[in-house]
């Protein structure tokens, strides 16, 4: 085996975009070895702000390989025997060797001989087609070379057994000299293999060549920092990997701020520190307040140990939180109420109005959704009235991230500022991503709720739907939040109803489209038993066809949306170990007859089900309920299934079955309507012993027809028994 080195040295990689770099190089050099018929071992990976390193032990060459390919059987036609030679790259059908084989007796085969290829010339093809072909988010071009990069290349090692490899890329050839740090270290440097490569960049070059040994070096500088003056760093891994990413040899030093800016909320001053200086924020153990300090990594050492590094930093934060002051003195001279009405000349979308539109609805929508969460209805008006009303504020606009903080921190201000509001002030944006919490407060909920549906209706009514990998308005996320919200706080609630009534606070212009209003939701109500389980396509496209005519426009709306939310919640639940199959069946148009809105009911259900599936009981039924449903499914074939109930059979096997059935029925739909999934489950499970009898001593199918006929009606029986918990003929297996 031979040490493999490769080194890209380019001007400054974003920082965001170094570690999959790192990871990318690694991954497409190392399939591309591999694909050439070298192993690959010892891989060492190194990325950082102007480097991009692999090294790995291979072979200096690759393997000879033979291989042998069948042919036709000898005395095969011309044309068989053209394609073989073809596919083998022979040009005579002697050059084959003749075999036998056990079960066609004469058959030709090639064997085929390649020889192998040395390491360097695989390497000098390679590395130019993944460079070529590297996935960077953004690429530029640079000088006269049509080749693009993330940023210009300077030079490139590549060394293999320490000889270097030529090739050339964008204009730059490779060689052996890499340069380090641009201060305290530039060199150049002459490298022979990743060892003393190692040692010069680390040394003399003043380059730590790894992204973890920078983290580990900055976090450890800046709690010790801290630590003397008898502070506490207010950790950030966000920040942490973005620092490592922008300093070479990095170096933490402890400043001093203003003390006067600790009047502004912390979350300005920490965003400020973080988002336009990647300074640390600082706190007193003893309050858990921030402190007037700041940490920030230089990539130098200092001769006056960071001194001035130090105070010119303080001068940078020290403009930008004046201008923070400045914003916060003028927004609060208003209470955030005041704010509302300059939410209308903030356009949410064009189509769908301004954001005081939306703010609009949002009150309505939370105020119908407030009793149904357990919260205040006057109070989730007042909240959602308020709770976009930061955003016309100078420190928002400043500080976009704060939306909401910022917010709740200016009503708090405000004499007799309610608890609740205040949390469903900053809350309602909430969840924004799958690692996000989900607000807990009623009023909170309420609005969280309003906003998200109220996005989905919206864009689903202007028809700007997510299509493939495409979500420009982040509805899926939306879709997912209101999963989330409702079923973390086990919230009840008809959410087709309440889509409808979403739907119907949409802007003027497009409710000419939809001529149903919230005054007929009980004719809506009527589609759902002939509705589906629509997040997937298949069942969607039959469930659609089967309903034929919608009776306007606006059903076909809400039933689609309703549709999404059900593919969220079936993502969710995937992810979270569930089985895709039971919801299918719990929320199939089988199923109970018809279309369940309540997501804490179908998530019950579902895992109650799958829970009894993963019995011996459960696998028996649902083997049991199969053949009944096969059997049915068959003689509808031939020609129409009886009507009508079965009566009781003379046959004790029959009659047993038929007498269990009778006692399950009411049993199951009693404790479905007390929403006792685990006692309908335990109920079904009692038909597993007469099922199998059933099937183990009767000729279902019977000479005589009448008695064939009450084996159908029971088979029909078993089925709609099974149906009331769920549509067992959607789970495989």
């Amino acid at each position: 085996m031979a040490e493999f080195l490769f080194e890209i040295f380019c001007e400054e990689i974003p920082a965001r975009m170094q570690v999959r770099a790192g990871q990318d190089l690694s991954k497409m050099l190392t399939d591309g070895l591999t694909k050439a018929g070298l192993s690959v071992d010892n891989v060492t990976t190194f990325a950082g702000p102007r480097r991009l390193v692999f090294a790995a032990d291979i072979p200096l060459r690759s393997p000879d390989v033979s291989e042998e390919r069948k042919g036709p059987k000898v005395g095969s036609p011309e044309q068989a025997l053209a394609g073989f030679m073809r596919a083998a790259g022979l040009t005579d059908i002697s050059q084959a060797e003749i075999r036998n084989d056990p079960k066609k007796g004469e058959i030709y085969v090639a064997v085929m001989e390649s020889a192998g290829r040395d390491s360097a010339e695989i390497i000098a093809e390679l590395i130019p087609s993944v460079m070529q072909n590297f996935p960077w988010p953004k690429s530029m071009k640079s000088g006269r070379s049509n080749f693009r990069w993330v940023r210009p290349l300077r030079s490139m090692i590549c060394l293999l057994d320490g000889k270097v490899v030529d090739f050339e890329v964008g204009g730059i050839k490779t060689g052996n000299t890499t340069e380090g740090h641009r201060r305290l270290g530039k060199g150049p440097f002459d490298i022979n293999d990743l060892s003393g490569y190692v040692k010069a960049l680390e040394g003399e070059g003043h380059v730590v060549l790894s992204h973890e040994k920078r983290k580990q070096l900055i976090i450890d500088q800046a709690r010790k920092a801290c630590s003397d003056q008898g502070l506490e760093l207010v950790e950030d891994e966000g920040l942490l990997a973005e620092v490592a990413g922008l300093a070479e040899w990095p170096v933490v030093i402890l400043g001093d701020m203003d003390p006067r800016f600790l009047e502004l909320p912390s979350e300005v001053i920490r965003l400020s520190m973080r988002t336009h200086q990647k300074y640390f924020a600082v706190r007193d153990p003893k309050t858990g307040k921030l402190a007037p300090n700041f940490i920030v990594v230089a990539n130098q050492a200092a001769p006056d140990g960071g001194q001035e590094i130090a105070k010119g930093n303080s001068k940078v934060l020290s403009a930008r939180l004046s201008d923070a002051v400045f914003f916060q003195s003028e927004d609060r001279k208003k209470n955030l109420i005041e704010y509302y009405d300059k939410l209308d000349t903030v356009v949410f979308h064009k189509k769908l109005g301004s954001i005081k539109d939306k703010a609009e609805r949002v009150a309505a929508l939370a105020r119908e959704l407030a009793p149904k969460v357990g919260a205040d209805p006057d109070k989730a008006e007042q909240a959602a009235k308020l709770a976009k009303c930061d955003l016309v504020t100078q420190t928002v606009i400043e500080f976009t991230s704060l939306q909401g903080q910022i917010g709740r921190l200016m009503y708090e201000a405000e004499e007799g500022a309610d608890p609740d509001i205040a949390a469903a002030i900053e809350d309602h944006y909430k969840p924004q991503g799958p690692n996000d919490s989900v607000p807990t407060n009623p009023v909170a909920v309420a609005v969280a709720l309003a906003d998200k549906l109220d996005t989905l209706v919206g864009f689903w009514a202007i028809d700007e739907k997510p299509t493939g990998s495409k979500d420009p308005f982040a509805l899926r996320r939306a879709a997912l939040g209101v999963v989330r919200i409702i079923l973390e706080n086990g919230v009840r609630l008809k959410l087709f109803d309440v889509i409808v009534f979403a739907r119907c606070q949409i802007p003027g212009e497009l409710t000419s489209k939809f001529s149903v209003g919230a005054e007929k939701l009980v004719a809506q109500r009527e589609l759902e038993k002939e509705t589906n389980a629509l997040f997937d396509q298949k069942i969607k496209d039959e469930a659609i066809s089967e309903l034929g005519e919608w009776h306007d426009e606006g059903q076909k709306l809400d039933f689609h949306l309703f549709a999404f939310v059900l593919d969220r919640m079936a993502i969710d639940l995937k992810d979270k170990g569930s089985d895709r199959d039971c919801m299918m069946a719990v929320i199939s148009r089988k199923s109970g007859g018809n279309l369940k809105d309540d997501l804490v009911a179908i998530v019950n259900r579902v895992t109650a089900l799958q829970t009894f599936l993963d019995t011996k009981d459960g696998e028996d039924l649902l083997a049991g309920y199969k053949r009944a449903a096969n059997i049915l499914k068959a003689e509808a074939k031939k020609c129409d299934l009886p009507d009508g109930a079965p009566k009781r059979p003379s046959a004790a096997e029959s009659a047993a079955l038929y007498d269990a059935l009778q006692t399950a029925g009411p049993q199951i739909e009693t404790a479905l309507a007390a929403e006792d999934y685990t006692a309908a489950m335990e109920h079904l499970a009692e038909l597993r012993g007469p099922i199998d009898a059933f099937f183990t001593h009767v000729q279902v199918i019977s000479d005589d027809t009448a008695v064939k006929e009450n084996n159908l009606r029971l088979l029909g029986l078993i089925r709609d028994t099974a149906r009331q918990i769920a549509d067992f003929e959607a789970i495989s297996g």
